[in-house]
């Protein structure tokens, strides 16, 4: 059988792949059933989800005729590190890391830097606009884990809050 769109193909096979390792980390866990669910029951489900979704797209893949194949293009390096950058420094950000002697500079800023390094990945780059959008995840994210959740996130750097 030929593979008549590869970048659906692989994307399958990736899902798949993810899912089912999801799914076979998940019964480490206690599962549960439907009633009474333990901590490995979500794990469990969206990972077969996950696969059964990415084996429909493989058998798309192989079924569906497209016309120039959808070969894989090149891999976009720049996007690509900026946006595991801006994860990497939204982590050390929101932590800190302490065997540098940085300290934790709270959600606020993390959230900032997130946003800013992260824009830079596309191709048109307004600061404008992302400290707009900046601003709208920072209130967000307080509202929705700070405000309603109660969870103990560091908001500010310790040098504004004490």
């Amino acid at each position: 059988m030929r593979i008549k769109s590869q970048a659906d193909f692989y994307s399958g096979v990736m899902f798949t792949a993810v899912g089912g390792a999801f799914a076979i980390g998940s019964t480490s866990y206690n599962i549960g059933d439907g009633a009474r669910m333990g901590p490995g029951y979500f794990p469990l489900m969206l990972g077969i989800l996950l696969a059964i979704l990415g084996a429909a797209i493989m058998f798309e893949a192989l079924v569906v005729e497209t016309v120039d194949g959808e070969k894989i293009g090149k891999w976009a390096w720049k996007p690509l590190a900026y946006v595991l950058g801006a994860n990497l420094a939204f982590g050390v950000l929101l932590g800190g890391l302490p065997s540098i002697g940085l300290p934790a500079m709270g959600m606020i800023l993390a959230i900032y830097a997130l946003t800013i390094i992260s824009s830079m990945a596309g191709a048109h780059f307004k600061l404008r606009d992302v400290l707009v959008l900046a601003t709208i995840l920072a209130v967000g994210s307080y509202v929705a884990f700070i405000w309603a959740l109660k969870l103990q996130i560091q908001v500010w750097p310790t040098f504004i809050s004490g």
